[in-house]
């Protein structure tokens, strides 16, 4: 019983992100589907199977194509001014996006380094992410040098906590920040190799 438990287990952590991203995927594909297929059967009379998935594929090319080209851009930069004026529908889109941007965002990482700081209390550290030098009124108002991190959920990492820190009490870690983000999502599982010891110090970096 033991072994068939560590099995079921297993197989389920093995399965999972393959599933969750069929699962969107099909989500996708039934949505397009669901759109069109009402119309193609008032035009033309029948459904065609499979429509769902090649609208699919052809928005992903076609949104990839223009995001990869000067004109798309600018076009997406209109779509994004169009989207920004619609009640409620901004909020959603904007939202999204700035998630999407957090972790990808073209040609540099909204995400710098790698940290650590003790959280919630004093001895227990937690797996951060520096974003930035404090400034404006928060640096202003502090008799501290402070920090913006990021302090994500596990496990998923989308929501979190922004929190000012002295940069004195963060410990500057070396992993990548992928590493970083694999191992919040798998919850301490999926730990980066570290093959040297090497000595950190609290103001920046690795001595």
């Amino acid at each position: 019983m033991s072994n068939i438990k560590k099995y079921l287990l297993t197989g389920i952590l093995t399965l999972l992100p393959t599933a969750a991203s069929i699962y969107v995927l099909w989500a996708v594909i039934q949505f397009m589907d669901g759109i069109f297929a009402d119309l193609l059967v008032f035009v033309i009379g029948k459904k065609i199977p499979g429509l769902g998935m090649i609208l699919t594929l052809a928005v992903i090319l076609i949104a990839g194509f223009l995001a990869s080209n000067f004109i798309g851009r600018a076009l997406l930069r209109i779509s994004d001014l169009i989207i920004s004026k619609i009640p409620i529908a901004s909020n959603i889109y904007k939202t999204v996006k700035q998630i999407v941007d957090a972790f990808y965002s073209g040609d540099k990482k909204s995400f710098k380094q790698v940290v650590m700081i003790e959280y919630p209390r004093k001895g227990l550290f937690v797996l951060a992410f520096l974003t930035g030098d404090s400034k404006g009124e928060v640096q202003h108002k502090t008799d501290q040098d402070v920090v913006n991190v990021f302090l994500p959920t596990t496990p998923n990492p989308t929501s979190g906590f922004l929190l000012f820190v002295p940069k004195k009490d963060v410990v500057f870690l070396d992993m990548p920040v992928e590493d970083g983000l694999k191992m919040i999502i798998s919850g301490g599982v999926v730990v980066p190799s570290y093959p040297a010891v090497k000595e950190f110090t609290r103001e920046g970096g690795a001595e």
